[in-house]
């Protein structure tokens, strides 16, 4: 076939989808066409027709661009009906193009739920369970598939697997990074507390140590900017940002600082007596006198949970700035319409939800992120999409998205013709699993499996003395009403249980990984805060039932 830009007269410039939806046309039998693209290029009629019916598609793969926010709860966005954070570059990502509403993290953690997204697996199969120990050399990354099928990649931010690893890792053709938790300002200002893993050497560039010179957000956006205007212009491009914000301890930019000060916090913190009443399980009413309870939080005697989550609010502020710099930068150098841009959190957070703050718990403060992704002509806009879907399905969509390869081993599975298609039904997924590992360095949370998504959720714990929980999200949308022992949900649980056990045996989920101790431990309690929570009733018994 001759190329369609030969055969408009004069024209040397790269085929147009106008000229190659003409160029269908006369392959299939059009004299009609071939004779008017001869003499008249201005064919923009057929085109969008062609285009309006989804009869093309770009003849190159569309460039990636995914900006990962640390710790963002799923409610946290103006698009997500929040009473007063401003987020008017994130939510135009649901403008124009999808929100997906039922998004969760099979691990809500951040080292497990990053290298859930890399490869597409569970941590029982990355085997990625803490803030502490590598990802596994032999794992596969998605974006070295995405290398094979010829783009181009960058990694900007925080990697966060392995500790205080910060080297430039497969996948990936330019590195920018920062050991652990790295800092929001070199000089440490604003912040109230030493984290775990905070660094303050600066970043890794390409594997040369290089001084970090302003607030962190700003910074890797600017690293970002910087590697799309240097790079390859013939290729297509994958670009990671992986923002440290909005880890705590929560430090706004200076010129956020303060924005929220007054409002309130739209989150109800239960009373001791109301979790009692709920029937919460006795380790969940234990960590609220913890370092991630509300009582004792990050084991500060004077924390508060509203001041934590103005800060919060503030510094994701720097974030939805970060994107609109991005989606700025595309649109002003014709990048934008054949870019798929994706906007997601690694969890979500805990600010004195069921009396907790942090996150690793299967609720959905935790475990439920938000999750934009815009694909101009790709994925129609404005569209509310509400199947379920995980982080393990991130590579295996974004791959699809490419035309690369599949992974070799994946848990996930790719949304992506459901997506621009705009048929939630054809992801056929009804629930999904969920795993926490239990961490010596943070022994407030058990080992948690659960079966998420639906509007019925169970979870188990493994290795404790305690109650499981079973949540009908329907009626208790707060999760404040564990139904574990009531007679008419017996059937009900027991059919939970089962498909928990089959999820795990199918994914291979039913060896725990085990790794050495690394890191400091925290099992402090505040002797001034609630006491130690009782045994659950249903446990004393003066003879035994049953067998």
């Amino acid at each position: 076939m001759i190329p369609a830009y030969q055969l408009i007269e004069g024209s040397d410039s790269k085929p147009s989808r106008c000229c190659v939806g003409v160029t269908l046309l006369v392959s299939l039998g059009f004299p009609f066409f071939e004779w008017i693209t001869m003499r008249i290029p201005a064919c923009f009629a057929i085109t969008l027709t062609l285009l309006a019916a989804g009869q093309l598609k770009a003849e190159t793969p569309p460039n990636i661009v995914f900006v990962l926010c640390d710790d963002h709860r799923f409610d946290c966005l103006g698009a997500a009906g929040h009473p007063f954070i401003e987020t008017p570059h994130i939510d135009s990502i649901a403008r124009d193009g999808a929100m997906l509403t039922r998004a969760y993290v099979t691990t809500s953690l951040c080292s497990p739920s990053r290298a859930s997204i890399l490869t597409g697996q569970y941590a029982h199969n990355h085997r990625v369970v803490d803030n502490y120990h590598p990802v596994d050399p032999t794992l596969t990354f998605f974006p070295e598939h995405l290398q094979k099928a010829g783009f181009q990649t960058a990694f900007i931010g925080k990697w966060h697997m392995g500790g205080e690893i910060d080297d430039p890792q497969r996948g990936f053709d330019h590195w920018v990074a920062f050991k652990g938790q790295g800092t929001y300002w070199p000089d440490g200002h604003g912040t109230t507390r030493e984290v775990p893993q905070t660094t303050y050497d600066g970043l890794n560039v390409n594997g040369k140590r290089v001084p970090q010179n302003g607030y962190i957000t700003d910074e890797l956006t600017d690293y970002a900017i910087d590697w799309l205007q240097k790079r390859d212009a013939e290729k297509p491009f994958f670009l990671y940002v992986s923002h440290k914000a909005v880890h705590s301890d929560f430090v706004p930019a200076d010129r956020h600082r303060g924005r929220y000060a007054d409002q309130p916090l739209p989150i109800e913190t239960p009373t001791v007596e109301q979790m009692d009443a709920g029937k919460l399980p006795m380790w969940v009413r234990n960590q609220r006198n913890s370092r991630h309870g509300a009582e004792f939080g990050y084991n500060l005697a004077d924390f508060s949970p509203e001041v934590y989550y103005r800060r919060y609010c503030e510094s994701i502020l720097a974030v939805d700035d970060s994107v609109g710099r991005l989606l700025r930068f595309l649109e002003q150098n014709d990048l934008r319409d054949n870019t798929v841009f994706v906007f997601m959190g690694d969890n979500g957070f805990q600010f004195g939800d069921h009396g907790l703050i942090d996150k690793r718990t299967a609720y959905e403060a935790s475990a439920r992120v938000p999750l934009l992704i815009m694909a101009p002509g790709r994925i129609p806009a404005g569209q509310s999409f509400d199947a379920l879907v995980g982080n393990i399905d991130v590579a295996p969509t974004l791959l699809e998205a490419a035309s690369a390869p599949a992974l070799p081993k994946q848990d996930g599975k790719s949304f992506w013709t459901a997506l621009t298609q705009n048929d939630a039904s054809r992801f056929d997924r009804k629930t999904l699993l969920y795993e926490y590992y239990w961490e010596r360095n943070y022994p407030q949370t058990p080992t948690l499996h659960a079966i998420i998504g639906g509007r019925y959720k169970y979870i188990r714990c493994h290795g404790l003395w305690d109650r499981d929980e079973l949540y009908d999200l329907q009626s208790d949308p707060a999760e404040m009403h564990n139904l574990i022992d009531s007679p008419e949900h017996a059937d009900r649980i027991e059919q939970l249980n089962a498909q928990l056990w089959d999820l795990l045996h199918a994914s291979g989920g039913d060896e725990m990984p085990l790794l050495e101790d690394r890191g400091v431990r925290f099992p402090w309690r505040n002797p001034n805060k609630s006491k130690q929570a009782p045994f659950p009733a249903e446990f004393f018994r003066t003879s035994e039932h049953g067998n």
